[in-house]
């Protein structure tokens, strides 16, 4: 008898394995992939930090050859660069740098440190559904790698299974944000041009020159930057008749500083495509149940928040979980606790997508005019979206573009 399954050996499902096996509870982590596999979302959030120290990992991290990354840039529809946003401006401990990653090798050292610290890992192990008796949930039916199907029992079952969204699927509590229907097309490039200093690793968000679509770029190690467009899907595919990477190289055209970093560059891949579509469960947990990561909801990806969503999401699961084994309580009310604090931080990175996708706004104008939400701006963009700081930019910001209402669980 297992005690926990964790259905996806990501971000999320690895910090839940790790927490709640160091404390002793028997854990079966299942991850489909049967090795290292590319993702995109390269770009860590300074506030991860935290996460990475309660798992033990920040050493392997900074020992790592991870380009560091210390501020984000925003370059206008003009080709006008705005001043980078610095994380040590509202935060002037070693936290405040974070890391550019390859995802294959940064999910490799957070499924390691789980299996170092007692959960045991089955790769190649795919999830088919998740087993009931009544309303709570009480295993997982899994398709091993020798190609054997089998029954896992436990007592709780946590959702990890990322954009696939295993149960909120199943139980159609997967709600997708109508306005936030994006596309993305991407690839590495190799000797493109990085710019100097402690600017070398920073996230470079660019519009092109009409706002249909917008760029972002990534330093990665090895000589890679990460490149990819993001645009409606109607606008980016469902418009043209055309292939991806055609379309790739016509909104390259758009964005003129992007033209010249990549001017003596070389592509490593073809380019991939995929659906950006942000959604949101609208249950978090049920008895025996708890939902993490993207299982539970996805937001555009501009401003790099899925990662620390996934770790801190995982992190308050594994601190629920361990606390409804003290309490032998595996309800609804107990594993998802955290869900209206967690929610509320998710809200606060959600406004500040609206706001950026809002044609009118502009980020330099929206300082001028109100310089004293520059923290909370920063606070957000650093991950710390859970503060009285960076929820006060919105009353501001709502008198210079339309915000949606909030989200509650």
């Amino acid at each position: 008898m297992n005690d926990v399954v964790v259905i996806g050996g990501g971000p999320a499902g690895s910090t839940v394995a790790a927490l709640v096996a160091e404390r002793g509870h028997q854990v079966l982590l299942l991850e489909r992939e049967r090795g290292p596999s590319f993702k995109v979302g390269e770009s860590l959030m300074p506030a991860t930090y935290d996460t990475f120290a309660r798992l033990g990992v920040l050493d392997k991290l900074a020992a790592s050859r991870f380009p560091r990354k210390y501020s984000v840039q925003f370059f206008a529809a003009s080709g006008k660069a705005s001043a980078p946003f610095y994380f040590s401006e509202t935060n002037a401990h070693e936290s405040s740098t974070t890391w550019q990653v390859l995802r294959s090798e940064f999910d490799q050292i957070l499924r390691d440190n789980a299996a170092a610290k007692g959960a045991r890992v089955w790769l190649g192990a795919s999830a088919q559904e998740v087993l009931f008796e009544g309303e709570r949930a009480v295993g997982v039916r899994a398709k091993l790698a020798d190609g054997q199907v089998e029954d896992l029992a436990a007592k709780v079952v946590v959702d990890a299974s990322g954009q696939s969204a295993l149960m909120a699927r199943k139980m159609k509590i997967k709600e997708t944000e109508p306005e936030l229907k994006k596309a993305s097309i991407f690839t590495h490039f190799e000797g493109a041009l990085r710019d100097p200093g402690i600017d070398e690793g920073a996230t470079l968000i660019l519009h092109t020159d009409n706002k249909d679509s917008w760029f972002w770029y990534i330093p990665l190690p090895d000589d890679r930057v990460s490149v990819g467009v993001v645009g409606d899907l109607e606008y980016l595919l469902q418009r043209r008749k055309k292939e991806a990477q055609e379309i790739f190289q016509e909104e390259l055209q758009k964005c003129r500083p992007l033209v010249q970093r990549l001017e003596r560059a070389r592509p490593c891949f073809p380019v991939k495509v995929t659906r950006d579509f942000s959604y949101r469960a609208d249950r978090l947990a049920g008895a025996g149940w708890v939902l993490v990561g993207d299982a539970f909801g996805f937001l555009d990806p501009i401003y790099s928040s899925g990662v620390f969503l996934a770790l801190k999401s995982g992190e308050w699961a594994a601190d629920s979980i361990n606390e409804a084994f003290e309490k032998e309580d595996f309800s609804a009310a107990q594993l998802g606790g955290f869900g209206p604090e967690f929610a509320q931080g998710m809200e606060a990175v959600r406004k500040l997508v609206y706001a950026f996708y809002s044609r009118d706004f502009s980020f330099a104008q929206f300082l001028q005019r109100f310089p004293e939400c520059k923290e909370g701006v920063v606070d957000i963009l650093s991950g710390n979206v859970f503060t009285a700081r960076a929820r006060a930019i919105f009353a501001p910001m709502a008198q210079m573009c339309s915000l949606p209402e909030d989200h509650i669980l």
